[in-house]
């Protein structure tokens, strides 16, 4: 690493507090969910997440930069001007908050400091490298590339490489995470396999195949009892790991909800929810209980490209291509209907949205003369990159 790189000036971190740049909330007097939406970046956003007991929230760009916010009001404390050369395609932050990791499409994984900006270390793969994850205890780091295929894991302190497996699956790897007791790697692929790979036997234990197109995104309980895979093939498959009945029952899918390609996934810290995002730029999240679609979260006008819960499960926060990161408030979510038939209650007059089609429950709405339109239709919806994500979504799906 050339020393210069590592030095952070002011032209490196940009600290920054205007008040117009906080959050806005974005959502209709009717809306029972409610929405702030950030608008900092000035190209795709392609990861985000909670960090700092839910108090910070932590992004990255095809822009080349990553942003630290507060989580209250999505004033924008600190912009981050990284090494990269390309689009970094995630960033992710220690458990301690005192460094984080980007990935780009330069090839290359580089380690920051949180404070300074200064960059650690940086790591080179042969292609480019579209995903990394710091381990549950901050001590290791995982990247997956394209071109050679390969799984590297790094050391989160010396940037040293402890496993570089080449050729771990047949195509690019689109994702990858730790297991929650950091003994395994999980990786998702270009090749429809998602592969567990052991860190102290340095082999693959579980080999998953079920999805009929690209596995994109992978998450797991924190009790390892659920494991959850998404895919171009607009499914969530559930696999039961912890007793093996995979093996024989196959994954429980999870389908009919998203209109596009599954994009990235998140469950709950308890577990008991399961958060989905598309190309079709909505959200879905899941009661993994019943195993049925709880709420759909519509408001993006981009290809969703990262979502995960708050710790307290107050709230789900997304980021897409339209440039954006949405903090949706579901804490009282529980009390949105579930439209099924042999869900719906006595008294309750289902009428059918006249956008998307979908039945909605009128029940908690104090006049519902002249709605038309669900809920979530009427949540308000820039049209920015419209055009352009119904191309390229086309484009996807042909």
């Amino acid at each position: 690493m050339n020393m210069e790189d590592a030095i952070a000036t002011a032209e490196d971190i940009d600290i920054s507090q205007e008040s117009d740049k906080k959050a806005l909330w974005e959502h209709e007097q009717l809306a029972q969910v409610r929405i702030k939406v950030i608008k900092a970046h000035s190209a795709s956003v392609n990861s985000c997440e909670f960090y700092d007991n839910d108090q910070k929230i932590l992004t990255c760009s095809e822009d080349k930069t990553v942003k630290c916010f507060n989580a209250d009001d999505g004033l924008c404390i600190k912009t981050y001007k990284t090494k990269h050369k390309e689009t970094i395609s995630e960033a992710r932050g220690t458990p301690d908050r005192s460094r984080f990791v980007t990935s780009s499409l330069d090839k290359a994984v580089h380690c920051y400091d949180a404070e300074t900006g200064k960059m650690h270390w940086s790591g080179i793969h042969a292609g480019m490298v579209l995903c990394c994850r710091v381990s549950n205890n901050g001590r290791l780091v995982a990247s997956g590339s394209d071109l050679d295929n390969c799984l590297k894991v790094w050391d989160t302190h010396t940037g040293q490489v402890i496993h570089s497996i080449e050729d771990l699956h047949s195509s690019s790897i689109t994702s990858v995470m730790f297991a929650p007791d950091d003994d395994k790697v999980i990786t998702t692929s270009m090749d429809r396999r998602t592969m567990f790979f052991d860190l102290k036997t340095r082999k693959v234990t579980i080999t998953l195949e079920g999805h009929i197109n690209i596995v994109s995104c992978c998450d797991m309980t924190k009790d390892e009892r659920r494991f959850a895979t998404g895919a171009w093939d607009k499914n969530m498959c559930i696999w039961d790991i912890a007793t093996g009945t995979y093996r024989s029952k196959g994954p429980v899918r999870l389908s009919a909800a998203h209109e596009g390609s599954i994009t990235c996934c998140k469950f709950s810290p308890d577990g008991g929810m399961l958060v989905s995002g598309s190309c079709d730029n909505n959200l879905v999240v899941w009661d993994m209980e019943n195993e049925i679609q709880k709420i759909k979260l519509q408001g993006h006008s981009g290809w969703v490209e990262d979502v995960c819960f708050s710790q307290d499960q107050r709230w789900l926060m997304s980021c897409a291509r339209d440039q954006t990161v949405r903090l949706w408030n579901i804490e009282d979510s529980d009390k949105i209907p579930i439209v099924l038939e042999k869900k719906r209650a006595v008294g309750v007059k289902i009428q059918k949205c006249e956008q998307c089609g979908k039945p909605f429950s009128l029940a908690q709405l104090e006049d519902h003369s002249d709605i038309t339109k669900c809920v979530f239709c009427r949540v308000h919806s820039s049209d920015l990159y419209l055009q352009n994500m119904k191309s390229g979504l086309s484009e996807n799906e042909t």
